[in-house]
């Protein structure tokens, strides 16, 4: 038969795609959106260094990119006190996690998650073949004690975790993630997401311990630099361990233009500063007007804010969608009880302003 065979998992696998984009959902409605508060990104938009390290690159942009991001990692190896040996540049955390799925998963290798946590992870696993175990949120965190049992109970190569927490925005101390590395079965990898850890209060992120082969931990450009379009990520782990990336990684799959607007902004302490100034009192924006309108925000270490709508999903997607007819875009969690809160990114004071223009008549439409 003429056309192509894919892979047994491929073939049982469904159309998936983890989250729909706002451009597509903009198409579908026929109008753009006047506040763009759905995706976690940073509206406050990149150093202006990295804006102009950048644009004089372009015109170079006809070279391949240093398949090492020698620059970029030997920068971040001095920043975070560690070897450039100890960390492998990606196409953002995503990329990371793909590869590091390949790496350690096949075939019905056993993966531990929170059922509601970032889906893309998932999706790698699916795609690769591993069974994927879930475990609920406890009190609106991600449960690392519970992560912990169930990775003993199914003998699992990957345990995953992100802290502060994406979709509730909630954080645990570093002295907690700590007993749970301590933890881990052996054979197991804990790949804990770190992508929100510049909005976080001091004392959540443990310790750079890069001797433990049994933790991968992963950062990004795409939040707190506002590079989320160049696709920038990073994973810091033991040496062997980040070796390996070798065996299965793009070597040139890294935006030339992309690396060298990256080391710009990490050498701009001033404007992450600013970024993190401007985050802050968006978060205080978005919850004074949640309680304006009977809404509880949960308490956040990211970017954005969840708001507790006080009932349950279906009247929170209710909400979601009532705010989209109105063209503000937000997102939501996926999995009860969580799914009873909506998600808000920090925005500029204009994308706030429409945000709560938005929001009372949302909320009587969804109670009608």
């Amino acid at each position: 038969m003429r056309g192509p065979r894919f892979t047994a998992i491929v073939d049982a696998l469904p159309p998936t795609v983890p989250f729909i984009g706002p451009e597509k959902m903009e198409r579908d409605r026929g109008a753009p959106f006047v506040a763009r508060l759905g995706a976690n990104e940073s509206v406050f938009g990149p150093s202006p260094r990295a804006i102009e390290a950048m644009q004089a690159a372009a015109g170079e942009i006809w070279k391949y990119g240093d398949s090492t991001s020698h620059d970029l990692r030997h920068a971040l190896a001095a920043d975070l006190g560690i070897g450039p040996e100890n960390i492998v540049i990606g196409a953002g955390i995503d990329g990371l996690l793909n590869s590091t799925v390949r790496l350690m998963v096949g075939p019905g290798d056993q993966v531990v998650t929170s059922d509601g946590a970032y889906p893309t992870f998932n999706y790698h696993v699916a795609g690769y073949g591993g069974t994927l175990h879930k475990v609920p949120y406890r009190a609106d965190h991600e449960d690392p004690e519970a992560l912990l049992a169930k990775a003993h109970e199914v003998g699992a190569k990957l345990v995953y975790l992100a802290n502060p927490d994406n979709p509730m925005g909630t954080w645990h101390r570093a002295e907690r993630i700590a007993a749970m590395t301590a933890g881990l079965p052996d054979g197991c990898v804990l790949v804990l997401d770190e992508a929100y850890v510049e909005f976080a209060p001091e004392g959540t992120a443990p310790p750079m311990d890069v001797a433990d082969p049994a933790v991968l931990r992963f950062r990004t450009f795409s939040k707190a630099h506002g590079m989320a379009g160049a696709r920038v990520g990073y994973a810091m782990g033991e040496a062997g361990l980040i070796a390996a990336y070798e065996k299965v990684r793009n070597h040139f799959g890294m935006n030339r233009t992309a690396q060298i607007g990256a080391l710009a902004a990490l050498q701009d302490r001033a404007w992450l500063a600013h970024v993190q100034e401007m985050v802050a009192k968006a978060r205080d924006r978005i919850a004074a007007i949640a309680r304006e309108n009977g809404l509880e925000p949960l308490p956040s270490a990211t970017n954005f804010v969840a708001l507790d709508c006080g009932a349950d999903g279906d009247f929170a997607r209710r909400v979601l969608q009532e705010l989209v007819a109105r063209g503000v875009f937000v997102r939501m969690p996926f999995v009860a009880p969580e799914d009873r809160c909506i998600r808000i990114s920090a925005g500029t004071p204009e994308m706030l302003d429409a945000f709560a223009a938005a929001l009372p008549d949302a909320l009587q439409a969804a109670r009608g």
